[in-house]
């Protein structure tokens, strides 16, 4: 079994940007430079066998290199149950067609369709109980953040392996548009 996600890796650029803003959250486990990513399809846990039919459907892809830009910021759930603080996306159409291209190459290869709405995001941090508070005073010292345009000529397909200090991902495939 392997547990895949296709994604945009961030340049190591904005990666840095985004860098400085990580501090403020108590306990918070910031991700490091290599762990940034927009997620476009989250897999799962998958056979060898039907790893290898996705990472075919996802070949197919294709399309033309776009721009996206990463704005604002925020955090998924609340009180009690904020568990992440991310750097926003600015809408995108061509983000989200090939996000939902990757949905479509899941369900050809044979996977259960994705049953959350797409919110293009990096995760800065992963949170256990957080003071709210200061989840706040985070969000509104970043809400204005805004990056220059990120080329995107290429997505890739990643596994996510845990260790001690938290996941690491490794680039599995990598898909030019």
């Amino acid at each position: 079994m392997i547990r895949l996600f296709a994604a945009l890796s961030v340049p190591v650029e904005f990666g840095r940007t985004l860098q400085l803003r990580q501090a403020g959250i108590e306990g918070a486990r910031w991700r490091p430079l290599e762990a940034l990513h927009v997620t476009l399809r989250f897999f799962g846990e998958l056979r060898q066998d039907v790893a290898r039919d996705l990472d075919a459907e996802l070949v197919g892809i294709g399309g033309r290199p776009f721009e996206i830009e990463l704005a604002g910021a925020g955090a998924f759930d609340d009180g009690d149950d904020i568990h992440a603080v991310w750097a926003g996306v600015a809408e995108n159409a061509e983000l989200r067609r090939l996000a939902e291209a990757c949905e479509t190459a899941a369900r050809r290869a044979g996977l259960k369709p994705e049953k959350r709405s797409y919110r293009p995001h990096v995760t800065l941090a992963y949170l256990r109980r957080p003071d709210p508070g200061e989840v706040a005073a985070w969000i509104q010292a970043n809400n204005l953040l805004k990056s220059p345009p990120i080329l995107v000529d290429r997505f890739g397909l990643y596994s996510s392996h845990q260790s001690r200090d938290g996941s690491y991902y490794r680039l599995e495939a990598e898909y030019p548009l």
